[in-house]
């Protein structure tokens, strides 16, 4: 059985931003269903937030893929949790901006937005989440075959 296109590109985003995080000494995480431990930063996590149909023209079904970023880091002296975050942000987003087509499975991708949060409860924990918009196209009977 083959994987759906939205599930080709998701995989391909992961293995993207592995590549370019692992130097950093940092991993990242699809969808984690419980919260990333304060040991478990350096960390990107990445969050398939929504799909939806924007055009059937003909037999061909258009897509927007809404995926969130999201760069966790904790701070040790003397850089700071939002530096260290922000480098691991600028990494994971030169991966996806690398090739904006993910093999020929998307028509393209596009920033969205980013924000920055702070922990108040814990200063040393930075996370910066930015999302993206993947558009793809599928058949309107196959989900596996680009339309």
């Amino acid at each position: 059985m083959s994987n759906s296109i939205r599930e080709r590109i998701l995989q391909a985003a992961v293995d993207r931003i592995a590549s370019v995080i692992g130097p950093l000494n940092a991993e990242v995480h699809r969808s984690p269903t419980l919260a990333l431990t304060r040991e478990q930063a350096p960390a990107v996590v990445l969050f398939p937030e929504s799909d939806e149909v924007t055009d059937r023209p003909n037999d061909r079904v258009e897509h927007q893929l809404i995926v969130r970023v999201v760069a966790l880091a904790r701070g040790t002296a003397p850089t700071p949790p939002e530096t260290e975050a922000d480098a691991l942000l600028v990494a994971a987003h030169a991966a996806l901006m690398s090739e904006t087509t993910f093999g020929g499975h998307a028509l393209g991708i596009s920033e969205i937005e980013c924000e920055w949060e702070v922990e108040d409860a814990d200063s040393t924990v930075a996370a910066i989440p930015a999302r993206y918009a993947i558009r793809y196209r599928t058949l309107q009977h196959d989900l596996t075959q680009r339309g």
